[in-house]
């Protein structure tokens, strides 16, 4: 049968001898590649050190191979990143391929029209795509997940391969994960099949980061968890309990190591990144200056304005993570203050340059951002009050570069949404203080952040009761 001999290419590719749960996932995908049903999808659950990630390669080498079309997306650009990495192939950021701007210069996408007949799209990170909630309604319907479905099935011959994982946190806004829902799929009018990753690979056994992140997982499965976590830091050398004091002294050895684009500190909430930005940017790198060349800033609104005069750039989007190359001004206007930078887009591997708002990146809480947004929003206003016609003067405004400034935070540290979707050779995490009891969103929470290091992951003032 055709598919025995796709299931024996995807194996002869894998750089391992699968275990039986990976032999019958290669079958089962096997299965749905040949499968004639239009409205058939593929839905992939696995968990960290499952080897989800080397069959996917396989599969994608695989249909390379027999010349069969795939396309590989994810929701962010650093995932996308992560995947044409571990794919060796291209790969683009959902919103780039399935929507298109309906007029030059208008904050506004339309969904696009799929070109690509008989193709394969294949989705990784699916448990960060989000259908409502905390989606922008300038992107299509809002609902993208919806639009994904929709943009994929109504071209001539294409399915999809979602991939993700539910034990990860859902999309902001939301309590699940609706790409890896069944019942979301068949209401959809799809027909799905599931197939889930639970065994932990015999290779990634002496990893202390997958054997932590296991044991969180287990405590997810749990319908009533412990109030605290069990780790284990013992006998593993990639798992590093560490005090606030020695926090200094560990982030320089590692910046010195792995260098700061590989290294990350995680944190559960936005004042926290920041104390932790502003200490590292003054006690670690030594830097006195509001910001710098070699600084690395992270977009946390999307920003349609300054990739206008780029071909391979749509929009800058919230969660790009950006390196400073060069200052070329800064000024003060409207009570604000501005910089205009040129920017290395990190995801991308591009330049740009752009203007931010120096304000933003001290600000601790969404409020504060919001009042400032309001502050600016009113002070151009008031520049483009002559123009009488409502709609005409809000056209204009939606070109005025102070208008468009970036907002930008350090990228030093990040809350664990904004972390989603990326890997680091070595990851901070800080969970702050604890309350008595931990719900079930903590440890979807610390799972997430744990799963964010490749290589060595320092656990920042854990209790000694969280360890076994």
């Amino acid at each position: 049968m055709l598919s025995n001999f796709l299931s024996d290419k995807i194996s002869s590719f894998l750089p391992f001898s699968p275990t039986d749960e990976q032999r019958r996932l290669i079958l089962a995908l096997s299965a749905f590649i040949f499968n004639r049903d239009p409205s058939s999808v593929f839905v992939l659950r696995g968990y960290a050190g499952t080897g989800k990630t080397s069959v996917i390669a396989a599969l994608i080498r695989a249909m390379l191979f027999f010349r069969q079309r795939t396309t590989l997306l994810a929701p962010t650009g650093r995932a996308a990143k992560v995947m044409a990495a571990y794919a060796g192939s291209p790969a683009y950021t959902i919103h780039k391929k399935i929507y298109r701007q309906k007029t030059l210069g208008e904050p506004s996408f339309a969904l696009a029209q799929n070109l690509s007949p008989h193709t394969f799209f294949i989705i990784d990170e699916a448990s960060m795509i989000s259908n409502g909630g905390d989606s922008e309604t300038s992107f299509g319907s809002g609902r993208l997940l919806d639009d994904l479905i929709s943009f994929i099935y109504c071209g001539n011959g294409c399915r999809m391969l979602l991939i993700g994982d539910d034990a990860q946190l859902p999309p902001v806004g939301q309590d699940h994960s609706p790409a890896l829902e069944l019942n979301r799929l068949l209401s959809a009018g799809l027909s799905p099949t599931e197939f889930s990753l639970t065994q932990v690979v015999r290779q990634n056994q002496s990893s202390g980061i997958l054997f932590n992140a296991t044991a969180v997982r287990h405590l997810i499965d749990n319908s009533t968890p412990p109030s605290l976590p069990r780790l284990s830091a013992d006998p593993f050398s990639d798992v590093i309990p560490i005090s606030g004091a020695q926090l200094i002294e560990c982030l320089n050895d590692e910046y010195a190591r792995t260098g700061l684009h590989e290294t990350i500190v995680i944190t559960r909430a936005n004042w926290q990144a920041l104390q932790y930005n502003q200490g590292i940017r003054h006690q670690v790198l030594q830097r006195d200056d509001e910001i710098g060349n070699g600084d690395l800033i992270m977009i946390t609104r999307n920003n349609y304005f300054w990739s206008q005069d780029y071909d391979n750039i749509e929009f800058l989007a919230n969660g790009d993570i950006a390196e400073v190359t060069r200052i070329r001004s800064v000024r003060e206007i409207y009570g604000l203050r501005f910089a205009d930078l040129s920017l290395r887009l990190l995801d991308y591997d591009c330049d740009i340059d752009a203007r931010i708002l120096l304000d933003a990146l001290y600000a601790d809480t969404p409020q504060k951002v919001l009042l400032l947004q309001n502050q600016l929003f009113q002070a151009v206003a008031e520049d483009y009050a002559h123009i009488s016609n409502r709609r005409e003067r809000f056209k204009q405004m939606a070109q005025d570069p102070y208008f468009n400034a970036l907002q930008v935070k350090f990228a030093y540290a990040v809350t664990c949404h904004k972390a989603q979707g990326g890997q680091w050779n070595t990851v901070f995490v800080d969970q702050g203080l604890l309350s008595k009891e931990q719900d079930s969103d903590y440890f979807h929470w610390l799972y997430t952040a744990l799963t964010r290091a490749t290589s060595r992951l320092y656990l920042v003032n854990f209790p000694d009761k969280c360890f076994t």
